[in-house]
C-alpha cells in the first residue's frame, strides 16, 4: 500500500486551517486510514464506487448510524478538501437511520394507563392529550378559553412550527373537563403549574407517565407522545381519512402521518386482497 504520510500531512493541514477540533481530526484520520486499509490501496487511488462498497461493508458489520455518518463526514472532507474533488462529496450520502415504528397502546391499555394516574390535573391533561392527539407542550399550554363547547373544538396555539390549529373536542372529554373545572376552578391556564400564572411544566406530565406506566403494569414504555401515536392509529383503524388525521395532528407533510399506516393492524386486517375478488379454484384441474 502506498505511503499515506504525505496525504496524512495534507489532510491535517486542511483540518487545522478549518479549525476542526483535535478529536475530530483524529476521528477523520482514523476513518480514512480504515477506508484505505480495507482496499489495500492509497485512498487517493480509490473512487466513488469504492466509497459505496465501503459503506455497504460498514453496514454489514453492524456499525452504529452515528459512527457510519462520522466516516461519511471524513470521506467527504478528504475528497472535497484534501483532494479538491468538489463534485465527489455530494455523491457520498449520509446514512438515514430507519425510523422505528411508534409504540401504540390498545384501547384497554389506554384505560388502564389513564386510570393509574393519581393526580386529577395530570390525569385530565393526559386524557386530553389522548383525546385530541396533542403533544405534551400543546396539552400543557391549553387555556380555559381554548375550549369551544359550542363548536366542539379546542384551539391549539403555537403548535410545532408555530402553527395554530383546531382539534376535536369529544363529548366525553367535555364532560371530564367540566367536572375537572368544577373541582379545580382554573383561571387562565387549563392546567396551571404551581405558580398559577404559568402553565404546568410538560416534565410533570412526562413524570406522571412514567409513574402510571409502572402502576398499571404495562410492559410498553408510555410517554405523552405514545398517547398521540395511539390517538392517530385508533382513528385510522376506525376508518378516518388519513388527510383528516394529518390536520388534527398538525403535520405539515402527509408523509409524517403516513407512518401510522405501518402500525395499523386493524386496517391491514380489514383491507381486502385483490385475490378475494377473483373466482378461481385452488386445486388445478387434473
Amino acid at each position: 500500500m502506498a505511503d499515506l504520510s504525505p496525504l496524512r500531512r495534507r489532510m491535517i493541514e486542511d483540518m487545522t486551517v478549518r479549525n476542526l477540533s483535535p478529536a475530530t481530526q483524529q476521528s477523520y484520520l482514523h476513518a480514512v486510514s480504515k477506508f484505505s486499509r480495507h482496499f489495500g490501496r492509497s485512498p487517493d487511488r480509490l473512487g466513488i464506487e469504492d466509497v459505496r462498497a465501503f459503506q455497504v461493508h460498514m453496514v454489514s458489520t453492524g456499525i452504529s448510524w452515528p459512527a457510519l455518518n462520522q466516516t461519511v463526514c471524513a470521506l467527504r472532507f478528504f475528497y472535497g478538501v484534501t483532494l479538491g474533488c468538489a463534485e465527489v462529496p455530494e455523491r457520498i450520502p449520509y446514512a438515514r437511520e430507519p425510523r422505528k415504528l411508534p409504540v401504540v397502546l390498545g384501547a384497554d391499555e389506554v384505560v388502564s394507563f389513564l386510570e393509574a394516574v393519581p393526580s386529577l390535573k395530570a390525569r385530565t391533561a393526559l386524557t386530553t392529550a389522548y383525546a385530541a392527539g396533542l403533544r405534551a407542550s400543546e396539552a400543557a399550554k391549553l387555556k380555559v378559553g381554548d375550549i369551544d363547547s359550542s363548536r366542539m373544538v379546542m384551539r391549539v396555539e403555537h403548535g410545532k412550527g408555530g402553527r395554530d390549529r383546531n382539534v376535536m373536542l369529544s363529548a366525553q372529554l367535555l364532560r371530564i373537563l367540566r367536572t375537572y373545572w368544577r373541582l379545580t376552578r382554573p383561571q387562565r391556564w387549563l392546567f396551571p403549574g404551581r405558580d398559577e400564572s404559568k402553565p404546568i411544566d410538560p416534565q410533570v406530565l412526562h413524570s406522571a407517565c412514567r409513574s402510571a406506566c409502572a402502576a398499571a403494569g404495562l410492559a410498553k414504555r408510555v410517554t405523552v407522545h405514545t398517547l398521540r401515536h395511539s390517538f392517530a392509529t385508533h382513528l385510522l383503524e376506525n376508518g378516518t381519512d388519513i388527510r383528516i388525521i394529518q390536520v388534527l395532528l398538525g403535520h405539515a407533510n402527509l408523509s409524517s402521518t403516513a407512518r401510522y399506516t405501518q402500525v395499523s393492524n386493524g386496517l391491514i386486517r380489514r383491507t381486502e386482497s385483490p385475490l378475494d375478488r377473483l373466482k378461481m379454484e385452488v386445486v388445478p384441474p387434473a
